[in-house]
């Protein structure tokens, strides 16, 4: 399945602020990304279609399995980027944002060679 960098991004959040409070509604997410209640609202009817995320009766919301991958996923894109960007003596606030872009166009291929550069 092929999603978004939108849905990446949601996916990413909600496994961050997982987290942080244990704990997701649509109104975390709403104010981390400083989007409306009914744009969340939208996006978390897309990733429930695509069975990365479960509904709660009580509001809550939990990644599945298969959302869970893909949030680990891009989050561990996302540290590493940023890191590599640092290391290379980009700002931390540029470094933070260019490797939010990057982490959902880069190719399995440079990802590992980032990788394995950045533990050395």
């Amino acid at each position: 399945m092929i999603l978004q960098e939108s849905g990446e991004n949601y996916l990413e959040m909600i496994l961050v602020l997982q987290k942080k409070n244990g704990n997701v509604r649509s109104i975390d997410i709403a104010n981390a990304f400083e989007f409306t209640k009914a744009s969340v609202s939208r996006a978390m009817s897309i990733l429930k279609k695509e069975n990365l995320i479960l509904m709660e009766p009580n509001g809550n919301i939990r990644l599945t399995d298969a959302g869970l991958a893909r949030a680990n996923g891009v989050l561990e894109r996302h540290l590493i980027l940023t890191q590599h960007l640092e290391s290379l003596g980009v700002s931390s606030e540029t470094a933070e944002k260019d490797a939010c872009r990057i982490e959902h166009i880069i190719s399995p291929e440079t990802f590992t060679a980032i990788k394995a550069q950045v533990k050395k």
